[in-house]
């Protein structure tokens, strides 16, 4: 069969956890199928980029990203609209050329639309069998949820009445949604229509290839690898900065913390207690500095999915100190395959023992090796590649023609 995929980003280089997840998944369908590749990109992709995806797919091309502008005419104008604003403003008519064009001479037979924003894109193309590619609800739910003050809760309100209303309009001409994990299941079942199956495909991890990393651990190195422009990991940080990194110096004052990635526009000034912090910026080998770290700490508090970090550091032998935000989604037993703690103080007692004992650290090791193969992307692409086919048939082709016919024009 022929797959279209549509992807909010240029899944090469693969340095970040949408992009590793794409390409994964591009590989995957491409075992057994005739992919083309439409894809947004940040930046325009460097020519040894676009021939490694060549090698995976029939087709591939690129259209410039646009971000999301708030005060643009037409953001203001989606105020009025029940279109959730950020997929008003950033619509590119020249994407949507790319894709009929696409659709119209290759004639797929899947549409594959990765995150919300190529939704619109997908609804461009007739008689196909439509998947809608990790979804994921949670940062906007949970950013309702927790607003404290009035005129927070309303906007978040809205914006969330908005996606909602967006999705179940949208999707019943989706044959099929898959999201990362059980929790964004169980959300994603109170909003979109009951007609479409919701599957959990989670995030994995290449374990073939970090199994041959080999770096000899560094004691009193700790590390946390994620791009602090990212708000969930300027948050982690703050917390475990002003929280508990003090707590660990006292006991233990010649511990580093690495924070690895892009620090551009983040304002790493107002983070506090900075003594024994390195902000490395992007590293082009991070698995060989996260395997020559002692433990990795993931005191996320914010944010939805599942932690691609977590379950690479687990593969490279390297154990993991969490909130259960941290892992959450992820199969994994506490205290044997990851230490977790939602407090300063049991934090920083948990990140301690790690520090502290060499047999402890050995044990997690061992037993994070172990749990990283239940996350292994072959398996994950296997799975997600079987509901896709085994959902196609002559019957459901027809139904997603005619439950899109007042969808698409």
């Amino acid at each position: 069969m022929r797959v279209l995929f549509l992807s909010r980003w240029f899944p090469f280089p693969t340095d970040n956890g949408s992009k590793i997840r794409v390409y994964h998944l591009l590989k995957s369908l491409a075992d057994q199928h005739e992919v083309a590749l439409l894809s947004f990109a940040n930046e325009p992709p460097t020519a040894a980029a676009v021939q490694v995806l060549r090698e995976i797919c029939s087709q591939v091309d690129f259209v410039s990203y646009k971000g999301f502008q708030t005060n643009s005419v037409r953001a203001r104008l989606g105020f009025l609209s029940p279109t959730p604003r950020s997929l008003i403003d950033t619509f590119s008519a020249e994407m949507a050329e790319k894709v009929k064009k696409v659709s119209g001479q290759w004639k797929p037979d899947i549409v594959v639309a990765s995150q919300l924003d190529m939704i619109p894109y997908a609804l461009l193309v007739r008689d196909v069998f439509r998947v809608a590619e990790e979804i994921e609800l949670t940062v906007p739910y949970e950013a309702y949820i927790k607003a404290s003050h009035l005129p927070a809760k309303l906007r978040k309100g809205l914006t969330w009445w908005k996606l909602s209303a967006y999705l179940r309009r949208t999707l019943s001409a989706f044959q099929l949604c898959t999201v990362v994990s059980s929790p964004e299941q169980t959300l994603a079942r109170r909003v979109i229509p009951s007609t479409v199956p919701v599957e959990v495909i989670p995030n994995g991890v290449d374990v073939r290839s970090l199994r041959s990393v080999s770096r000899e651990p560094q004691p009193d190195v700790l590390i946390y690898n994620g791009a602090l422009s990212y708000y969930a990991n300027f948050d982690a940080m703050h917390f475990f900065l002003s929280a508990i990194f003090p707590r660990i110096l006292e006991r233990a004052p010649k511990t580093t913390l690495l924070i690895t990635g892009n620090t551009r526009g983040a304002p790493i000034e107002q983070l506090p207690n900075r003594k024994n912090v390195v902000f490395t910026g992007y590293v082009e080998d991070i698995h060989a500095v996260v395997g020559a770290s002692w433990a990795l700490v993931a005191p996320l508090r914010l944010g939805g999915g599942t932690r691609l970090k977590v379950l690479e550091a687990l593969a490279l032998g390297v154990p993991v100190v969490a909130t259960s935000k941290g892992v959450e989604g992820l199969d994994l037993e506490q205290d044997k395959e990851v230490l977790v703690a939602d407090t300063p103080q049991r934090f920083a007692e948990a990140t301690l023992s790690l520090l502290t004992d060499p047999a402890l650290r050995n044990g997690l090791s061992l037993a994070g090796r172990r749990a990283a193969n239940r996350y292994d992307w072959n398996g994950i692409g296997r799975r997600f590649n079987q509901i896709v086919t085994e959902g196609v048939s002559p019957s459901s082709a027809k139904s997603a023609a005619i439950e899109s016919g007042n969808l698409v024009r």
